[in-house]
């Protein structure tokens, strides 16, 4: 008996390491240039993640292409937790006339990406648990100060629109485009 059992588990492992030969194209490996992170695994059942919170957003499509600019999707598809503030397309539009065409530059990349590790925190901060005043030190090691008045929130000096949990993170819309300190 035991015998039989681990000849079907070698000839399962066995046939698990074959390659298949298959005119099908749809099952061949993707493209070394396609995208293969987290990101990109197709999962309409469970709830969305921080990033596909905002990529299902019309009010954020400025912040989806910044963190493609930056290289910063995949990351924040992963497990968490976050806490991620989210600026609106609105909340762009206030920055310099050029500021975010400039950013998504290849050669910027290090400055949007502070820029971006800014509005990310590790861990959920539920909005239950903030006290005015509270400070988070954000991805880039920089501090952002919480404020809570009148059960209204802000985030120096940002205001909390709303807010959306995500599988992997909390998500709260602010109006306003958080720069970190200058170094």
């Amino acid at each position: 008996m035991r015998t039989s059992i681990f000849l079907a588990l070698l000839l399962f492992l066995a046939s698990c390491g074959q390659q298949q030969t298959s005119n099908d194209q749809s099952a061949a490996a993707p493209a070394a240039s396609e995208d293969t992170g987290q990101s990109n695994v197709q999962d309409s059942e469970s709830q969305p993640d921080v990033v596909r919170i905002a990529v299902n957003s019309a009010d954020h499509t400025t912040l989806v292409a910044a963190l493609k600019a930056a290289g910063y999707v995949d990351e924040l598809s992963n497990a968490g937790p976050f806490t991620v503030f989210a600026p609106t397309n609105a909340a762009f539009e206030k920055l310099p006339a050029g500021t975010v065409e400039t950013l998504v530059k290849p050669e910027n990349k290090e400055k949007l990406r502070d820029i971006l590790e800014y509005h990310v925190f590790v861990g959920v901060v539920s909005e239950n648990l903030v006290k005015d005043g509270m400070k988070l030190n954000q991805v880039n090691l920089e501090n952002v100060t919480l404020g809570k008045k009148d059960g209204k929130l802000t985030v120096n000096g940002a205001n909390v629109l709303g807010s959306a949990r995500g599988s992997n993170g909390v998500v709260y819309i602010i109006d306003t485009v958080l720069l970190p300190p200058e170094k």
